[in-house]
């Protein structure tokens, strides 16, 4: 039996137990506070006001009848998932850590080693674990390799590109990370002040260093859904040489078709997570999610969601980091069982085609709503290549496409329509 469906099963069995018999659930009521301006940007507090009791349809035996057929399918699956291709010991020797990355970090091993408890050198370390882990994962369940693709920018910093393209599994894969420094344009500070942020330069200029990990996977069989996932950390330093800081991120699942125990999983995956520092970061951060990841134009999600958050600086940066640090680790648990699961199923012209149109609204989303490509695109020197990685090898935009009613092509259109919640 494989490890990971021990886990799956023991994490479903602890839920039950936290339910109880009489299908109770207690919810710490913890309030949240805003640091900026509009509803989305969330910074949480760590007050609590004692618990309330939550009624939770269908109680224990619920959630272990889910829990049984979870575990009877992803045990025939066999959804073995190795990690640990790289310490987790943050306080470990840098140069030895940075053995097992998939190229040397972006800042050098000597700066990264002589700065390393501060926060910029500690995320950076993170962001290039992540990649590592998620390629090495990848790389096993296609039998392909990563083409590595270092790249510096002019003005401070570079990136190192992971992308995998026409494997036996993959149609493309994409792991990015990027460590970039300099002055804020104009357009950017824009973006940001109508988000809420106060920002005060020096002559007009805001220094700043942005890094993050980001990675797109489009698979070739529609049955394997696409994923998406990017932690970043963000620092600006002011007029007076004080800094702003914030973290953002997120994990969302894009299928093409419905499976309904692999919206459980990976969402379930997400929640366990987010519970280990929040009761309210999953349920607010699966919201947001659904609401970022919407193509206005189209009326729909792009798919079933996630978590995602942004402008995350609150209580402090030690707590925010060590939650970002949790939400990395999910990257290959919550993805890598589905992509095992589904390896072998077959798949229609027609099932294929419709991926295809699914692929096109991916790209209208990405090119005309995406604040990480509105980003990267606006800042002087950004590698273009690297910003558009998300997008796919093939897509496809029909004429007036609409699946007729009672076909599994409806059954997800509407799911993109009306948001559902999954666990």
């Amino acid at each position: 039996m494989s490890s990971f469906v021990l886990y799956t099963l023991s994490r479903a069995l602890r839920s039950a137990a936290r339910l109880g018999t009489a299908g109770k659930a207690d919810v710490a009521s913890v309030p949240w506070r805003s640091r900026a301006v509009g509803s989305r940007h969330l910074s949480y507090g760590r007050t609590v006001n004692g618990p309330r009791v939550v009624w939770v349809a269908g109680g224990a035996a619920a959630v272990a009848g889910v829990a049984a057929a979870a575990f009877s399918h992803f045990q025939r699956a066999e959804m073995a998932t190795r990690t640990g291709v790289v310490k987790e010991d943050e306080k470990g020797d840098v140069a030895e850590r940075c053995k097992a990355f998939m190229s040397p970090p972006v800042t050098s091993v000597e700066q990264l080693e002589k700065k390393k408890g501060e926060m910029s050198s500690r995320m950076e370390m993170l962001i290039m674990q992540t990649q590592a882990e998620f390629c090495r994962a990848l790389e096993e369940v296609d039998g392909g390799k990563f083409r590595v693709d270092r790249w510096s920018r002019e003005e401070g910093g570079g990136g190192i590109s992971c992308v995998m393209q026409d494997g036996k599994v993959f149609e493309k894969a994409g792991v990015n990370v990027s460590v970039v420094s300099g002055y804020l344009t104009e357009e950017a500070a824009k973006q940001m002040r109508s988000r809420g942020k106060v920002l005060k330069g020096k002559d007009g200029k805001l220094p700043f260093i942005a890094m993050g990990v980001s990675s797109v996977i489009h698979p070739k069989n529609p049955h394997i859904p696409t994923v998406h996932f990017n932690y970043r950390y963000f620092e600006i330093e002011e007029e007076d040489g004080s800094k702003q800081w914030w973290f953002g991120g997120g994990t969302d699942l894009t299928p093409v078709y419905i499976d309904k125990e692999d919206a459980a999983l990976f969402h379930s995956v997400l929640r366990e997570a987010c519970d280990k520092h929040h009761p309210k970061y999953y349920p607010d951060f699966k919201k947001w999610c659904d609401r970022y990841f919407y193509v206005r134009h189209r009326g729909e999600t792009r798919g079933i969601g996630g978590i995602f958050f942004d402008d995350l600086d609150s209580p402090n940066q030690e707590e925010v980091f060590s939650f970002v640090k949790s939400c990395a680790k999910t990257v290959v648990p919550c993805y890598l069982p589905i992509v095992r699961k589904h390896l072998n199923d077959s798949f229609t012209q027609k099932e294929k085609d419709w991926q295809q149109v699914r692929r096109g609204r991916y790209v209208e989303f990405n090119l005309v709503y995406d604040r990480g490509v509105k980003f990267g695109l606006a800042t002087p020197g950004s590698r273009i290549e690297s910003i558009l990685m998300s997008l796919p090898l093939t897509a496809r935009w029909e004429y007036m496409h609409e699946p007729r009613k009672g076909t599994k092509e409806a059954e997800m259109l509407d799911v993109l329509r009306n948001p559902k919640e999954w666990i």
